[in-house]
């Protein structure tokens, strides 16, 4: 949703109320629903793995129109933000997080594309200020031309939350540097598991719903070269402007040898991989995933 139009909506909402907001912006969805047919093509593959004993065509293509109209919930809880109470989040596993942070060895955070990170990441901008000690760096993908995320980005850094943003075309080496010494310095630095940026970008096939998919190495290779865990972050919408987050227990990426790296690597990612498909399984409908995702079947 380009900037623009999402500010006229924004003061809309303000003297309309909320109806206005869910009406344009489910039109808009509804917009890219039928003429983006490749894209819904994707969905409805992936649907199709989901859900395999429900139909080849209409079911799926139900999903996807379901998953287009709840992504504008992004939008609209992204506004309420701002306002006291409007948001309310419970959580699991939080515990794990305090753990590493008292024993001074850091963790790398590993989000998908479900929910909405922004309010993941005021919880973890929220908690960070409540537990001392707590450091936060956050790699984030740059949309070109998107004021929405750029404005986001900066409220996380004046509350103290270090942003790495990541162009499209990648991360430089500077880049992997930072997020290493954060890590051996006891930080905690969160990335995305479930998005490939650029073709070359180096990953890790792994199997997803019975085909292929491949994963970024990156959250593995920190891991492995830091010593740090990996936690598994989930952020689910579960109703109304509510939002449920769960941290997994830690998974280290270990090997006794170089020649035994790669074997790690790849279980790190399928217990990722694995992770994520029970999730999307309970939660259908906000897994925000609209590239090619699925491969060859295994």
């Amino acid at each position: 949703m380009k900037a623009a139009f999402y500010h006229f909506l924004v003061a809309l909402t303000k003297r309309a109320g909320r109806w206005v907001f869910r009406f344009l912006a489910g039109g808009i969805a509804a917009g890219y629903f039928f003429f983006f047919p490749a894209r819904v093509a994707v969905g409805v593959r992936f649907y199709r793995a989901l859900f395999p004993t429900s139909g080849r065509f209409f079911y799926p293509l139900w999903c996807t129109w379901k998953q287009y109209q709840n992504f504008t919930h992004v939008f609209l809880d992204r506004l309420l933000l701002g306002e006291e109470g409007a948001i309310t989040c419970t959580h699991e596993g939080w515990e794990y997080l305090e753990d590493a942070v008292d024993r001074g060895i850091g963790g790398i955070l590993v989000m998908s594309h479900l929910g909405n990170w922004e309010v993941a990441s005021r919880l973890l901008q929220t908690r960070s200020r409540q537990y001392p000690g707590m450091k936060l760096l956050l790699y984030l993908g740059k949309k070109h031309q998107e004021e929405i995320e750029r404005t986001q980005k900066e409220d996380l850094i004046r509350n103290g939350v270090k942003i790495v943003t990541v162009e499209e075309g990648g991360g430089s080496p500077a880049d992997i540097v930072e997020g290493i010494t954060f890590l051996k310095a006891g930080g905690l630095v969160s990335m995305t598991g479930d998005r490939l940026w650029r073709k070359d970008q180096r990953s890790v096939a792994v199997n997803f719903l019975g085909h292929e998919a491949h994963l970024p190495e990156l959250p593995f290779v920190f891991s492995l070269l830091s010593g740090a865990p990996l936690f598994i972050f989930f952020s689910c919408r579960t109703g109304k402007q509510t939002y449920h987050f769960r941290i997994l227990p830690p998974v280290y990426v270990c090997s006794d040898d170089r020649n035994g790296r790669a074997e790690a690597i790849k279980r790190a990612a399928q217990f990722y991989a694995d992770s994520l498909a029970r999730t999307v399984r309970r939660h259908p409908f906000e897994w925000f995933h609209f590239e090619p995702f699925l491969r060859n079947r295994k």
